[in-house]
């Protein structure tokens, strides 16, 4: 990608293979011509890029967390503070971010630090393409770093190898005042920054048009108490002017701008579209122990960052027909103690192998029409993996007479079988030969357990003739 700086016609960007052959962003456009004549120019476009980051900001903020800002030329910034448990944690989290990334045609790193400066130095020019690093091991993370990854003025970036520096680690170690002499406050400033010792504020990007509802306060406040009362108060407002548009909040976030100019934020997520005043201010107290009020809090931001349309039911007469029990409430409640990952349902899937035969959906996902075979009795406990045991059958259609898992012998009182399934042979090339053979046993102490042979017992083309455990009956 070419572009101007200043007067000069410079790369300001190469992919992997320009890369390979020496060239950087910053190299004549007339250089990098004269070295390679078949190489392919396209003319930059910082505006649409920045438009583009602004609507990959948009995207994170809807998915991912309230607090999110484009760290151009090629990034993004997130507070996740708040939100991460909504995503099973913070690595889960960016193993997530990484992955919808790459299915978009992106190729990302994604890095969790206490503070903007060392992510966007870890997520550039660290190692690791996924990293979370802990409160403890920020000096140290950044140490071996260029001194590039500070997010310094090119001209300071240029005369600090003339000192002998090229690490943040030596240039952390160095006397500030001839530094600030030589190079003005920009350094000490970023690595502060990027060491904690200085706040930097992240200024989000908006949303279009979204529901929102705020207070100013005369005087910081930060008792539990008091954010409390004006969640109260400011949750009314919203739901409101949710009813106004006929819709219903499905993630809500609050904003809590303190006076070091920091923002502390809280994000709750709702499994159907809501607007009940009580549930909504229950589930935002709930997340107050989370907050960092530091030297106080001056304005509070109640934001309906993600709304649906709520159709108006009309309430269910007793002397007309029973009113169906409404867990929402409850669903909503767990998703935002352990995450929305943690919280599911299972649901048919049209397949014969058993390992297929279902899938996690939402805990309040709309009823399938499809329903469980009813054919052949399915066990209560389905292993992740089918576990082989030692077993011995008298003939290929008979069941096993004893099988040994887990180190323990177990004699078969009786049994139930074989049930033959074969293998889906238009998905998997492989599985055009694959049976296997499912028999029902009951040992002499009562268990019952759900065992198959992999083949017919006969042909070895049809799997190994070995003997798996699939699955416990209650």
């Amino acid at each position: 990608m070419a572009g101007r700086e200043g007067r000069r016609r410079v790369v300001l960007s190469v992919d992997l293979a320009a890369r390979k052959l020496g060239l950087r962003p910053g190299t004549p456009i007339a250089k990098a011509q004269a070295l390679y004549p078949d190489l392919v120019l396209m003319d930059a476009d910082p505006e649409g890029d920045r438009l583009g980051l602004e609507k990959l900001a948009l995207w994170f903020q809807h998915r991912i967390a309230p607090i999110v800002a484009v760290d151009a030329p090629d990034g993004l910034v997130l507070d996740t503070t708040g939100a991460d448990h909504l995503h099973g944690g913070e690595l889960p989290m960016l193993k997530d971010m990484v992955h919808r990334m790459a299915g978009a045609g992106f190729r990302a790193k994604a890095v969790v630090a206490d503070t903007w400066g060392a992510a966007h130095a870890l997520a550039r020019y660290g190692r690791l393409a996924i990293a979370v690093v802990p409160s403890d091991k920020t000096t140290s993370a950044l140490a071996d770093l260029p001194v590039e990854a500070l997010r310094l003025p090119s001209p300071i970036i240029e005369g600090l190898p003339t000192l002998g520096v090229s690490r943040i680690g030596p240039l952390a170690a160095m006397p500030r005042a001839p530094l600030a002499l030589r190079f003005g406050p920009d350094v000490a400033r970023r690595l502060d920054q990027a060491f904690g010792r200085m706040g930097e504020a992240i200024m989000p990007v908006r949303p279009v048009d979204p529901v929102e509802v705020s207070r100013n306060f005369a005087e910081p406040i930060g008792a539990a108490e008091t954010i409390a009362k004006y969640i109260g108060k400011l949750v009314p407002l919203l739901c409101q002017g949710l009813d106004e548009r006929g819709q219903g909040v499905r993630r809500l976030d609050l904003l809590l701008h303190r006076v070091d100019n920091r923002t502390e934020a809280i994000r709750v997520a709702t499994a159907m579209p809501v607007r009940d005043v009580k549930r909504l201010t229950r589930l935002l107290c709930e997340k107050i122990e989370t907050i960092n009020p530091g030297f106080g809090i001056e304005r509070m931001v109640l934001i309906a960052s993600l709304a649906e349309p709520m159709d108006r039911r009309q309430t269910v007469s007793s002397l007309i027909a029973e009113e169906e029990a409404d867990v929402s409430d409850l669903i909503d409640t767990l998703a935002n103690r352990v995450g929305t990952q943690a919280l599911y349902r299972f649901a048919p899937v049209e397949s014969d192998l058993p390992e297929r035969s279902f899938c996690r959906v939402p805990a309040l996902a709309p009823e399938e029409t499809k329903d469980w075979p009813e054919h052949w009795p399915r066990p209560t406990r389905l292993l992740a993996r089918p576990e082989p045991v030692q077993a011995m059958a008298e003939l290929p259609d008979q069941p096993p007479l004893f099988f040994i898992w887990r180190g323990v012998r177990r004699k078969v009182k009786c049994a139930d079988g074989p049930e033959r399934v074969f293998g889906e042979w238009w998905k998997n090339d492989a599985e055009l030969t694959i049976a296997r053979d499912y028999f029902r046993v009951e040992d002499t102490s009562g268990e019952r357990f759900w065992l198959y042979r992999a083949g017919d017992g006969e042909h070895g083309e049809t799997g190994s003739q070995g003997w798996f455990l699939h699955g416990i009956f209650g």
